[in-house]
């Protein structure tokens, strides 16, 4: 017997990201599994609004949908009324806002989250510099980024240094090993934040041996022991207390938790 299938529309006059990101995040609140996203962009039409509300209809499906144009917006809310779906307006209410709270109108052009602006050029830099200063490949990303992880090996480094390369942020980040010794460029001077990145031993292992097992080598490796965990994680305390740099215990938390801890430490440098 196949399983139930739970759709969810995605529409937009420009890419429909927004959306998507807002029901992605909306379903790690949930165990459904078989929630599949169907994307509709660039929408032109009241007629392509009708067909999609007959289709989630159909489905039984629910809308969530990013519409600027205020002549879209009004035919998906009357059309999912009267056809009885429910359809979410994920920027509807925060354009109300604006203009009732700060008495302004909107541009109303669609697609605006992704206009090659600065911003969008000093994403674009800050996460080819995070690629290319990655894991203490080039320790001269020390001095240049605004941010600058340390940590043992799975700690999650990278990911959180691409996360933060999208919000703009120039990010290097540097494993701790006690073997190697740690480089002169990492020194709290220069205006940059030093943040240390650790994790409970019994999960680091989890982690570690799950990493052995996609490379196809054998679980008893020492990488993923306990003992050697230990002993890495207590060299990596002696590093981040010696330099007083803030430090996360990253077990269990999401990458968007400790970016939000962090970009909110660099607020207050600055």
């Amino acid at each position: 017997m196949a399983r139930q299938t739970y759709p969810i529309y995605i529409c937009s006059d420009a890419v429909g990201e927004t959306a998507e990101a807002v029901a992605k995040a909306t379903m790690r609140q949930f165990a459904l599994e078989q929630v599949k996203l169907k994307r509709f962009s660039h929408i032109k039409t009241e007629d392509e609004i009708s067909a999609i509300v007959a289709e989630a209809l159909a489905s039984g499906g629910f809308i969530a949908y990013t519409l600027v144009q205020p002549e879209l917006r009004e035919a998906m809310r009357e059309e999912s009324l009267r056809k009885g779906v429910r359809a979410i307006d994920v920027l509807g209410p925060m354009l109300q806002a604006f203009i009732d709270t700060f008495n302004d109108s909107p541009k109303r052009e669609p697609g605006l989250l992704h206009t090659l602006d600065d911003d969008y050029f000093r994403r674009i830099e800050a996460i080819e510099f995070a690629v290319k200063y990655d894991d203490g490949k080039d320790t001269r990303g020390l001095h240049l980024a605004q941010v600058v992880l340390v940590g043992v090996s799975r700690t999650s480094k990278t990911p959180l240094s691409i996360y933060l390369a999208h919000k703009g942020i120039r990010v290097a980040n540097l494993p701790l090993v006690p073997e190697v010794k740690i480089p002169s460029e990492l020194c709290v001077e220069g205006g940059k934040l030093i943040v240390g990145l650790t994790m409970k031993p019994e999960q680091l292992s989890s982690i570690r041996t799950e990493r052995l097992k996609a490379m196809g080598l054998p679980f008893s490796a020492q990488y993923a022991s306990l003992d050697r965990i230990q002993t890495e994680l207590d060299y990596a305390d002696m590093i981040m207390k010696s330099l007083r740099c803030p430090v996360i215990d990253v077990t269990g938390k999401a990458i968007e938790e400790t970016a939000g801890t962090i970009i909110q430490w660099l607020q207050e440098l600055a």
